[in-house]
């Protein structure tokens, strides 16, 4: 199967005699190989008499091996999961020892944050989920997932997308648009010695919203804003060598010292703002996070800081 998906991947025709000979098959067997496919994997394959087979759109398939030579955390490359972080902690509970890396071609039960789903289309955009052993107590976690939003937001930016941005707490956004998204799951004691699991959602090379599902808020992705296809092995190397470089500098110098820096990339600094808590929500000005990365509010002329999990942000004049 995965072979046939290579030869598909460039989205230009291909004859049966071709991919039979490719794949070892004879020419009347690759249609039912390629119905199979389809089937799997949610594909629309295109067939023309005298033309052959294509996809209906190219693909940036990832590469076991260039993924391997791009991490320094072993990476497990599946080709269909129901979930990243939920397969990141069923090798925790296996024995898997961290640091590690699982990376999928497709979810089936994509999570967001706040239970939401998250589109998760084959061979399209990246689900990524980075698994760490932390045993400095909390220090380690304060501000984590503001610290990843940085990598992410910065390997965007390697890829050309000069205009993305941070929103509190977890989302990287492009002209109002949500292009990434960061899920941490923990494993453990966190005042003790835990494990994280970082979830990464990019927003890659999908076109349009996958069949059959909806998504509940403005989104974009690379290949919209850019106008061309992006090579998914290259954003999953640069996305790599920020998580590397910017976890290193947490780990030393904690979240205090990327506030600063966090806070110039926050899209939404100085705005009015809803910070929303089940069906309570607060009015606010946002001032900026504060060195655990805890969200600054103005509330009726005071300052008052908020955190949790379950909390969400959104501009006043934002329906």
């Amino acid at each position: 199967m995965q072979s046939l998906l290579r030869l598909l991947q460039d989205g230009q025709f291909h004859s049966g005699e071709e991919l039979g000979a490719a794949v070892g098959v004879s020419r009347a067997a690759i249609w039912k190989r390629l119905q199979a496919l389809e089937a799997e994997f949610d594909l629309l394959i295109h067939k023309v008499r005298g033309r052959g087979y294509r996809l209906e759109t190219p693909l940036s398939l990832l590469t076991a091996d260039v993924l391997a030579a791009s991490s320094s955390f072993p990476v497990t490359l599946l080709q269909q999961v129901d979930s990243t972080n939920a397969e990141a902690l069923r090798h925790l509970a296996s024995g898997a020892v961290p640091p590690f890396l699982i990376i999928a071609e497709q979810q089936t039960a994509g999570r967001g944050r706040r239970g939401r789903s998250w589109a998760s289309p084959f061979g399209e955009n990246l689900y990524y989920s980075l698994v760490l052993r932390i045993s400095g107590g909390m220090r380690q976690l304060e501000g984590l997932s503001l610290v990843v939003g940085l990598a992410l937001l910065h390997a965007l930016r390697e890829a050309g997308v000069e205009d993305a941005g941070l929103k509190w707490p977890n989302d990287l956004l492009v002209g109002g648009r949500k292009a990434a998204g960061i899920l941490l799951e923990l494993s453990g004691d966190p005042a003790d010695i835990c494990h994280v699991v970082i979830g990464i959602g990019v927003n890659i090379n999908m076109r349009m919203t996958p069949r059959g599902e909806t998504i509940d808020q403005p989104w974009t992705s690379l290949r919209q804003i850019l106008g061309r296809q992006i090579d998914r092995n290259q954003f999953v190397a640069s996305l790599n060598r920020q998580l590397e470089r910017y976890l290193q500098m947490h780990q030393v110098n904690g979240f205090a010292s990327l506030r600063e820096q966090w806070e110039a990339n926050h899209l939404w600094q100085g705005r009015l703002a809803m910070l929303v808590a089940g069906a309570q929500s607060i009015q606010g000005r946002v001032l900026g996070v504060d060195d655990t990365g805890a969200l600054r509010l103005e509330v009726d002329g005071r300052e008052k800081v908020f955190s949790g999990g379950e909390l969400s942000l959104r501009l006043h004049d934002d329906s």
